[in-house]
């Protein structure tokens, strides 16, 4: 695996980036939103790490692939096709690999890190009891998605037979884009701002990419279950996320927000693209012949689907803001 580009200087940010909280929360204040409240009364009840977990090796079918042919940027390339079965079934297990592990990196390196600053009211917004509780059982959820996707990949290397270790992968666009941004902000507040827009773009649109799994019959038993039970709190946490930002939002200045508009447009372009670097590392771990001709005509055309076509959630988020036009994005 590339070397961990987070260390303990996120822990400092965060340190320097507590203001002093507002007054404590006013239960009859209607920014305490009914919404977050609801959902968090209901937790115990729809969350799945709060659920008996599934037999995952019951459900396993050797004869189904692992990942859809259509998602491969490449797969209609001849190229690909006349790659003989066992080698194509090896990269489709691979796909299914890379995308459970780009499912924990970005639950573990972009969303919790945005949770956890809301969850300190770095923000200085003076979330309440009700708030504060919902963004921690928020971050719950993504320990146990983690959790639940690290187990489907050691399941697969188990029923498969192969080694297929997520060390020969790097991390995926949103990892990275939100590593150089946070990297790259000149103060603890620019950092925190973007952490959170990357945030609330990864909560908004992870039940899109969480649903280009769910809908093909031919496919996995088990790794449609695992997407599916995932993606039922994904929809909450999208309502958590979205009612969080939009306090926020009303108490940041000019410039907060033009930086916060601006990380929406980064992360967007970040979270729907294909990942070509992974593809790469993909077809070097197998050898493919002709594979890196493969990822590279694929990357360099310019008519290539983006991966996730589906990003409506934060574009009804900015348009409830009033501030669609202001995000530097080609919606």
């Amino acid at each position: 695996m590339t070397d961990n580009p987070f260390g303990d200087a996120a822990a400092d940010h965060e340190t320097l980036l507590r203001l002093p909280s507002l007054p404590p929360f006013d239960p009859s204040d209607p920014v305490e939103s009914a919404i977050i409240s609801t959902l968090a009364d209901n937790w115990p009840h729809r969350a799945t790490v709060k659920r008996p977990e599934p037999d995952i090796d019951a459900l396993f079918d050797a004869d189904k692939d692992d990942y859809p042919i259509q998602l491969i940027p490449f797969h209609d390339d001849d190229r690909f096709r006349r790659l003989d079965e066992p080698t194509r079934r090896r990269i489709l297990a691979w796909a299914w690999i890379a995308y459970n592990k780009n499912v924990m990196d970005v639950e573990q390196y972009v969303v919790n890190p945005g949770f956890r600053l809301l969850s300190q009211d770095a923000f200085g917004t003076g979330l309440g009891d009700v708030l504060t509780v919902a963004t921690l059982q928020a971050m719950v959820d993504e320990q146990y998605h983690t959790l639940m996707h690290l187990n489907a990949s050691a399941l697969t290397r188990r029923r498969r037979g192969w080694h297929l270790p997520e060390s020969r992968l790097p991390y995926g666009p949103t990892v990275r884009h939100h590593h150089a941004a946070v990297a790259g902000a000149e103060t603890p507040r620019e950092s925190a701002l973007v952490s959170l827009a990357y945030t609330t773009v990864a909560e908004t649109s992870i039940s899109s990419y969480l649903g280009l799994m769910t809908d093909d019959d031919d496919l996995q038993p088990v790794n449609r279950a695992t997407v599916k039970l995932h993606r039922r709190d994904e929809s909450c946490h999208s309502s958590i996320t979205c009612e969080l930002l939009k306090i926020v939002y009303e108490r940041l200045g000019t410039d907060d927000r033009r930086m916060l508009l601006s990380g929406f447009a980064a992360g967007l372009q970040a979270f729907e693209s294909n990942d070509y670097r992974t593809w790469s590392a993909v077809m070097e771990a197998e050898g493919v012949r002709h594979g890196a001709e493969m990822v590279s005509d694929a990357a360099h055309d310019s008519d290539r689907r983006k991966l996730v076509q589906d990003c409506s959630a934060i574009r009804r988020l900015c348009e409830d803001l009033g501030v669609r036009d202001e995000v530097p994005y080609e919606w």
